[in-house]
């Protein structure tokens, strides 16, 4: 069979307009994406990993929906916290970044992120961000402060507070009306800085010439610059976390479209906060953890990933261990419905059902489809999966499922899955003991000779060993009790 979603279109909330709309490229078929990555002064935590996760899905999706994705994400190697870190340990800030963004590459290996296109780092584009910081100062929107750095003049832009509208009169102005660090309270308005000039004491020897003197970028000015270079003045969609919205994406609007005189992004989409049992993640609370804190507890990475993929973007994550034991248990039942699938595939079994069960996997992609096509609703396909899973096990367990219509079902999940990238389809060969297969043979034995109390006993013996009796069209076969 085939699952494609011809001509259905997807719908995502766009956060400038604040509602809905059809998602369509600017140019041909192609969604150019641009997704802010991470600050590399510290492994990445999983309220980081919940946004990179979503992004994987609404990319993943958009693939599904048969567009192509030139996607950007950006490594921040240069700002306030990599300078600092890289002076408390005294080396240079290759040095100190270096081992985060390898461990990145690891972590979103680990949790199934495909890779995208373009992974810049901000220090590999220094020469874009001068001219796109000289090319503000010509057109008199950019200015140097008397404290030798420049700044951008939001007044200059009568589009400023377009994307989280917040209006500037109700907002708390700066006492100095400039703001130098990279990030910043989010009820204050001023003046940013674009370009800092190098300061011995905090930047050590960080810093790179420039017209304007030494120095670096701000951490705002970074991202403009290397979406432009890479995708060009105006891209499709532009999607980070919620605590972004305001004020980088707001600054990053109002540079780029100063400098190219274009719209920045036609699309945003922000993904809301993680917590962690109903509070905020932090290392004071003794609820801050990494993806390698989750692991080292015995937790795999699609474990993980499934949990942090369940819950609609747009809503808040309230993360648990129970959450991600429930996580692990449904991985486990889907692997098991495979494996399921699997064996009945290699029994070869001719059977007269097929149409029903074609019925079946057709509606069930239309809903897991439609689903995603209203702004990536997880829940609701995640619904139609598991309701698609309840109707072909009842099926099979009546003997109504035959290898072809197993070899359909395999394909529907292996389908579904290249969204939700979770599932596993190498077939397990799992080694059986032989004094349970014994156990097993004894039972069946018992069950012909209706000896019932003699069988019943044998079952509880299997199950205390952590194993189920499953009934198969070719007879019956043991299985972990957690599978």
């Amino acid at each position: 069979m085939n699952f494609d979603c011809q001509g259905m279109e997807l719908k995502v909330f766009n956060t400038a307009s604040r509602k809905k709309e059809v998602l369509r490229p600017i140019q041909d078929n192609l969604i150019r994406m641009y997704t802010c990555g991470p600050t590399v002064y510290n492994f990445a935590h999983i309220g980081n990993f919940r946004t990179y996760v979503f992004e994987d899905i609404l990319r993943r999706t958009l693939k599904l929906f048969g567009m192509e994705v030139e996607q950007v994400m950006n490594l921040t190697d240069v700002d306030d916290k990599t300078i600092k870190g890289a002076l408390a340990q005294d080396i240079t800030l290759e040095e100190y970044t270096l081992p985060f963004k390898k461990a990145f590459f690891e972590d979103i290996k680990t949790l199934n992120i495909e890779p995208v296109e373009h992974y810049p780092a901000a220090t590999s584009y220094i020469p874009e961000m001068i001219v796109m910081i000289q090319g503000l100062l010509d057109k008199g929107i950019a200015y140097q402060g008397n404290d030798g750095s420049i700044y951008y003049a939001i007044a200059k832009f009568p589009r400023y507070g377009c994307l989280s509208h917040l209006h500037l009169d109700e907002l708390k102005p700066c006492a100095s009306n400039r703001l130098s660090a990279d990030e910043y309270e989010k009820d204050n308005v001023s003046d940013f800085v674009i370009w800092k000039k190098a300061d011995p004491a905090r930047d050590g020897k960080t810093f790179w010439e420039s017209p304007f003197g030494p120095g670096r970028p701000g951490w705002h000015l970074e991202c403009s610059a290397m979406a432009i270079s890479l995708l060009g003045p105006s891209i499709d969609l532009h999607v980070g976390g919620v605590d972004n919205m305001f004020p980088h994406h707001e600054n990053e609007i109002a540079q780029s479209e100063a400098f190219t005189e274009k719209t920045f992004s036609r699309f945003w989409m922000h993904s809301e906060h993680l917590i962690v049992d109903n509070k905020k993640m932090s290392k004071s609370a003794g609820n801050f953890y990494t993806l390698r804190d989750l692991l080292n507890k015995g937790f795999s990475g699609l474990q993980v990933r499934y949990m942090l993929l369940q819950t609609h973007y747009k809503t808040q994550l309230n993360f648990t261990f129970a959450g991600l034991d429930a996580a692990k248990e449904s991985i486990q039942r889907v692997q098991g419905f495979i494996g399921r699938m699997q064996e009945i595939v290699a029994s070869e079994t001719i059977r007269d059902y097929q149409e029903e069960t074609a019925s079946l996997l057709r509606n069930a992609f239309q809903e897991f489809a439609t689903a995603l096509a209203d702004d990536l609703n997880i829940s609701s396909a995640l619904a139609a999966l598991f309701e698609l899973i309840r109707e072909i096990n009842s099926l099979a367990d009546k003997g109504s499922i035959g290898s072809e219509e197993a070899k359909n079902v395999l394909a529907f999940l292996e389908k579904c899955n290249e969204v939700l990238g979770v599932f596993s389809f190498e077939e397990q060969s799992v080694e059986i003991p032989e004094y349970l297969q014994e156990a097993l043979r004894k039972r069946i034995e018992a069950r012909q000779s209706k000896k019932w109390a003699e069988a019943d006993e044998l079952r509880n013996f299997l199950l205390k060993e952590g194993y189920v009796i499953e009934d198969l069209p070719t007879g019956v076969r043991l299985k972990k009790a957690n599978e």
